[in-house]
């Protein structure tokens, strides 16, 4: 433990001593960068809405931190399935493009705002970042900041706020998961998903039944209580096992699975959607897809959920965090997951590492479900040769020639780091 941090301190001095991180935070915010001094960065950049072509990384003006924010040397980020849906542009009020993705990253504070008391530069932390995530350099509101146990590396940081924050969330704060209760979660080998058998573990008799590709049955199995492939007719099987139901639905994909996870509901027991990947099929938004999904979602007629005496809830994190105000509420919740972290009760599932190159294949990855656990962007990560000649572009963001659509499918798929 000394010996990492003794590496971790020299490690600090050195981004400092580069970066000019001290002379910084001694000026708050940082003020206007004279003419000639800014500090460029590397960053994934989204120059316009659609495929896998319109990422690229490029080179951008290094932020300095306002009033009120810490300034991280980024060291990972973390990929979740929004962040598809940000790029084909299939989410509500979607943002100016061109613009830089992400919602949470790793790394160490190199520069302090004014007013920002409880950090130092040097610290290990974990943060939430309203978008500009996946770059080198982020600076994000003290709020949605937290330190990192030491034990704790900087991939499993990048890969905790996300997945075990909406959890937690879901089960503690929505349905009130108690002892002898039971939960249906489907994707149940993503991210949220272990997260959700994790934290369900915590709980006595707490019996898990998840949904998951065949694939992933193996590595997942000891995970759940019982699990199902999710083209099958999961509720017949669910029925089988628990005439009655289940008291909790987790649902991330919307569609046809709203009405089948209503119908296994026991009464007062809570249907909770936080996502609708259904929604999402090829490469693009597509507005079939979009008009199917919604098609197929159940009419929810209220008098019905009176007489049957259930819940129907939506869930947002994001939305919770940078529109409805609610940073305090996330950081008491961040407080108690760190406890179950440091007592060994939960730990993130990492799947695979990437560089920030290697965007379109982590992307990817992600679209075609074959993740088991979350997929980091290593920050410090070599890219391949095929990789880094596809996706690095040093010109400013929108202005890079693109690929053609079809590109994609003839190149080979890169192997991925456990």
């Amino acid at each position: 433990m000394a010996k990492e941090g003794a590496q971790r301190a020299e490690e600090t001095e050195q981004m400092i001593e580069k970066e000019g991180g001290r002379e910084a935070a001694e000026g708050g915010a940082g003020g206007s960068l004279r003419a000639g001094d800014a500090k460029e960065m590397r960053a994934v950049v989204l120059s316009a809405f659609g495929g896998l072509n319109k990422l690229r990384v490029s080179k951008k003006a290094m932020p300095e931190p306002q009033e009120g924010e810490l300034k991280i040397r980024v060291k990972a980020c973390g990929l979740n399935f929004i962040d598809l849906m940000v790029r084909q542009g299939n989410i509500d009020n979607p943002p100016k493009t061109p613009l830089v993705p992400g919602f949470e990253c790793s790394g160490i504070v190199e520069a302090l705002g004014d007013a920002v008391k409880g950090f130092e530069i040097g610290d290990r932390v974990m943060a939430f970042v309203n978008y500009n995530a996946w770059a080198e350099v982020v600076c994000t509101p003290v709020e949605f900041v937290y330190k990192i146990p030491d034990d704790m590396n900087f991939s499993e940081a990048a890969a905790f706020p996300m997945n075990f924050v909406t959890a937690y969330m879901m089960l503690f704060e929505v349905a009130n998961l108690r002892e002898g209760m039971s939960v249906l979660v489907h994707s149940a080998g993503g991210g949220v998903g272990q997260a959700v058998a994790q934290l369900c573990s915590t709980i006595p008799n707490v019996t898990v039944f998840g949904t998951a590709s065949s694939f992933k049955h193996e590595a997942i199995k000891n995970s759940v209580t019982h699990l199902f492939d999710r083209n099958a007719d999961y509720v017949q099987e669910v029925k089988r096992i628990s005439a009655d139901g289940v008291d909790i639905v987790l649902d991330c994909l919307c569609g046809e699975n709203t009405g089948k996870g209503l119908s296994l509901l026991k009464p007062l027991g809570t249907y909770i959607l936080y996502g609708s990947s259904n929604m999402v099929t090829g490469e693009t938004k597509s507005f079939f897809s979009f008009a199917k999904s919604w098609w197929q979602v159940e009419k929810v007629n209220p008098i019905k959920l009176y007489e049957e005496n259930k819940v129907i809830a939506g869930f947002s994190l994001l939305n919770l965090l940078f529109k409805q105000n609610r940073g305090g509420l996330i950081k008491r919740v961040m407080d108690k997951l760190l406890n179950l972290y440091n007592s060994k009760k939960i730990k993130p599932v990492v799947d695979s590492l990437w560089a920030l190159e290697e965007v379109k294949e982590a992307m990817q990855r992600i679209h075609d479900r074959g993740n088991i656990g979350k997929l980091i962007l290593d920050v410090e990560k070599a890219p391949t040769p095929l990789m880094a000649n596809d996706s690095t572009e040093t010109s400013e963001a929108g202005e890079e020639e693109e690929d053609h659509e079809g590109d994609n499918e003839n190149k080979e798929r890169m192997p991925f780091i456990q």
